[in-house]
């Protein structure tokens, strides 16, 4: 046995508990500081050592003979395969340069202790494959969030309102479809419009502007970020919607995304202060995730995903860059020019990189997964590849404008110096780094991303034919169904 024969992916999970306790009982915020770079450090290892196993072809036999910590069930409920492998440390990398960057200034309103725990609670979701663990898990996640409100005196009405009705929707959903044991057209109904609710609600898409925006508006930057970028609303959908859901749920999902994807993105462009616009970035490219994962064919699903991994790169080092920003200067306006540039060169070339990156901008990660996105998006209908254009280019002027704004127009007088730091520079260039090398060597993600959308859809035909004698997805969606849809 060598090293890879260990259970990476449930020590992630449990180095990241160990160091809660560890971490609560410290007062001082720069001791709170350094341990949990130690212990999301080791989680991060952790979650990569199981990425590389998986990879290298470690059979799945010899993880289990550990014992009860993946069988429940009768089943692994913690595995890695095509579509999560990457999530995983990448979602680990997230939270770890996270923490590496924040600043003394917000070392006592970022919760380094509730951050590992949702990070325990984020892998294991990310790596779950067992439908109610899978909600638990999620329901479950729906808790730190809560906890930063109350802990910052921030209200909570909005974000317990849309989280309790997301929560109570899946589990109602999910259980009419676990009940479901023949050609019950009432119970399908209910099944699939209870998850086609929950997904849009936990992504944000209906309604466009409400939790989302109030979360950014009353969160950390840190843990505001955490929560929304690793896009869990859209996991569950691939876990519990699209494997067992009808083509017109997909479609609805589809169109709805769609006008969430261009109204977010034109919203984008005339917000007046930093978060909101931000909140709106997210809305926008968290639809157009949707919009390529519901299309229901191996281009689109692979766009999908690529477009997954290239917003939580890109959009993480882009929200990264703006807390880096806020923790110098405040709140920030976009009413007036405020001429940073000089201050602080390194976040505007950061700034402006991972926001090109997050709109498609050629040589980065986001080029790939936006062209592939269009080319599906226009081969099923031409109305939605325009569709899709449109927002991506509503999005890309946001980002410059906002540029111009944070960066340009004007000097500004201040006599300490604004610079980036070791710590944040660290953080942002790593996921810049990540960035550009996805958009330079794009063939090894795409084809890892291309195999999880080929496995999703066997998935999708097989529990479709065994439920009934209905068409398999390739002979219903096609692109004369979203020519009547649209």
């Amino acid at each position: 046995m060598n090293l890879l024969h260990l259970p990476w992916l449930e020590m992630a999970m449990v180095v990241s508990l160990i160091g809660v306790p560890c971490v609560g009982r410290v007062h001082r915020p720069e001791r709170a500081f350094h341990w949990s770079i130690f212990f999301i450090g080791a989680s991060f290892f952790c979650a990569t050592m199981a990425w590389l196993s998986y990879y290298l072809g470690v059979p799945a036999e010899d993880l289990e003979r550990w014992g009860p910590q993946t069988a429940l069930l009768g089943r692994r409920v913690f595995a890695l395969d095509e579509l999560n492998a990457p999530l995983v440390p990448t979602v680990a990398l997230l939270h770890l340069l996270t923490a590496l960057s924040t600043s003394r200034s917000f070392m006592r309103s970022f919760s380094f202790a509730w951050s590992m725990t949702a990070e325990a609670i984020r892998l294991a979701t990310f790596s779950c494959k067992e439908p109610w663990v899978l909600i638990a898990l999620l329901a479950i996640l729906t808790i730190p969030p809560y906890a930063e409100l109350r802990n910052r005196r921030r209200p909570t009405r909005v974000y317990v309102l849309h989280m309790a009705v997301f929560v109570i929707l899946l589990v109602v959903g999910w259980l009419a479809v676990s009940l479901h044991d023949g050609p019950k057209a009432q119970a399908s109904w209910w099944a699939t419009v209870s998850l086609l609710l929950a997904i849009l609600i936990r992504c944000g898409t209906v309604p466009a502007h409400c939790w989302v925006t109030d979360w950014f508006e009353h969160a950390s930057p840190g843990n505001a970020l955490l929560f929304v970028v690793p896009l869990s609303g859209v996991y569950a959908a691939v876990r519990l919607v699209v494997p067992v859901g009808p083509v017109w749920v997909l479609q609805s999902i589809g169109i709805l995304s769609l006008f969430t994807a261009v109204y977010a993105a034109g919203m984008a462009t005339i917000q007046r202060e930093t978060r909101r616009f931000l909140a709106h970035l997210f809305l926008s490219h968290s639809s157009l995730v949707l919009v390529g994962m519901l299309l229901e064919t191996e281009m689109s699903l692979t766009a999908s995903f690529c477009l997954w991994f290239s917003v939580v790169l890109s959009l993480g080092g882009f929200a990264l860059t703006l807390r880096a920003l806020e923790a110098r200067f405040g709140r920030i306006s976009l009413n007036d020019y405020h001429g940073l540039y000089e201050h602080s060169p390194a976040l505007a070339v950061c700034f402006l990189l991972t926001g090109l990156a997050t709109v498609g901008f050629p040589g980065t990660l986001g080029f790939i997964s936006t062209e592939l996105l269009v080319d599906s998006a226009v081969e099923a209908n031409p109305y939605v590849g325009v569709i899709v254009v449109a927002a991506a280019a509503l999005n890309g002027i946001a980002v410059v404008r906002a540029y111009f704004l944070l960066f340009t127009g004007a000097r500004h007088h201040s006599s300490l110096s604004l610079g980036i730091g070791l710590r944040e520079r660290i953080a942002v260039l790593t996921l810049s780094a990540l960035v550009l090398g996805g958009g330079l060597f794009p063939q090894p993600g795409v084809a890892t991303r291309w195999r999880a959308a080929e496995e999703l859809l066997e998935e999708r035909r097989m529990r479709l034919n065994a439920a009934d004698d209905r068409p398999t997805p390739k002979e219903t969606s096609s692109p004369n169904g979203w020519h009547r849809a649209l």
